[in-house]
């Protein structure tokens, strides 16, 4: 008899650990909660990678295009006396009208390099190949600026440092220590608008 009641106490005893498991399996509350977790993290570290890598080839294109259109002054001759600040105002703009190079960059950061060469192929492997550095960030006294005359052949540089905050991995845009080195680059012939200087 003894026997019996043991196995009577026995079986719900050992039946409780598996119901309330099969009890708790079946549940779903807080299901959708704990998946966004697990997936969150993954998809907005994604999202800002995305949303940085676009912003940093926007830039670099703003950058380039900037470049062509402050070159182009400089080969019709309008910038042939210009200095370094003066090609800069052109750059950036006044104060009253505002540019896309002002809505993404600083400015007094964007180093500028115009070099004059004897040919096309001088100007391509010419001393502006690396960017002028000194101690990791670009050094602004180490750029030529030398607009040349009509016909000269002219390569404008600008140069700018772009931080980069998201790193996925170490799988990132950064060239040039922490930031993104971005550099645009036009290389044209000045338009004969007076007597050959070059």
């Amino acid at each position: 008899m003894l026997e019996r009641i043991r196995s009577l106490i026995a079986i719900p005893l050992r039946l409780v650990p598996a119901r309330a498991a099969r009890r708790f399996a079946r549940q779903q509350d807080g299901a959708a909660a704990v998946e966004f977790a697990l997936v969150a993290v993954p998809f907005l570290a994604l999202t800002f990678a995305i949303i940085e890598t676009a912003l940093v080839f926007y830039a670099g294109q703003v950058l380039e295009t900037a470049a062509t259109d402050t070159g182009r002054m400089v080969m019709t001759g309008q910038g042939a006396s210009w200095t370094v600040s003066d090609f800069q105002n052109q750059l950036c703009g006044q104060a009253g009208s505002p540019t896309a190079i002002n809505a993404l960059f600083n400015c007094q950061k964007i180093g500028i390099s115009v070099q004059t060469y004897a040919s096309f192929a001088n100007a391509a492997t010419g001393d502006s190949a690396a960017p002028p550095t000194t101690g990791g960030n670009i050094d602004q006294t180490k750029m030529p600026f030398a607009p040349g005359g009509p016909n000269c052949i002219i390569a404008v540089q600008l140069y700018y440092q772009w931080p980069v905050y998201v790193s996925l991995l170490g799988d990132n845009l950064s060239n040039f220590g922490s930031d993104r080195l971005l550099v645009a680059t036009s290389v044209f012939r000045n338009e004969p608008y007076g007597p050959p200087a070059c």
